[in-house]
């Protein structure tokens, strides 16, 4: 069972950064894709960045492209997100997920439900 744990997170004004990292811990980190996620209280939560077990296929949705880069240093077992131009709306919650596919690829880091493993979570809070 894959182990994730995020950090980085914390308070930030308006038009801040942050970068998050998320330290895995299974051998075979390097033959999966990750994601990270965002919750809102009550809500289910959402994809906001994905990357492939190579790390040359990313995704984003819409209201992150630009702001947001995912990346992944297979030595150190770590997947990052930068944060870039954070609006209040992105408080949230922020989970790193390991998708359940083998040699994740474009199509499966898009799919929310192949994400199986996740972290505790930690907390961004963007002050207007």
């Amino acid at each position: 069972q894959e182990q994730l744990v995020e950090s980085g997170g914390g308070v930030v004004q308006a038009g801040g950064s942050l970068r998050l990292s998320c330290q895995a811990s299974e051998h075979t980190f390097a033959n999966y894709g990750f994601g990270w996620f965002r919750q809102y209280p009550g809500k289910d939560r959402e994809l906001v960045a994905g990357i492939s077990w190579t790390g040359s296929v990313t995704y984003y949705p819409d209201d992150v492209k630009g702001r947001f880069t995912i990346s992944r240093d297979n030595d150190e077992k770590k997947i990052y997100l930068r944060m870039n131009s954070l609006k209040p709306e992105d408080t949230a919650v922020y989970y790193c997920a390991r998708n359940s596919v083998l040699n994740s690829g474009a199509r499966a880091i898009r799919t929310t439900d192949n994400y199986k493993s996740w972290g505790q979570g930690t907390q961004v809070t963007v002050s207007a």
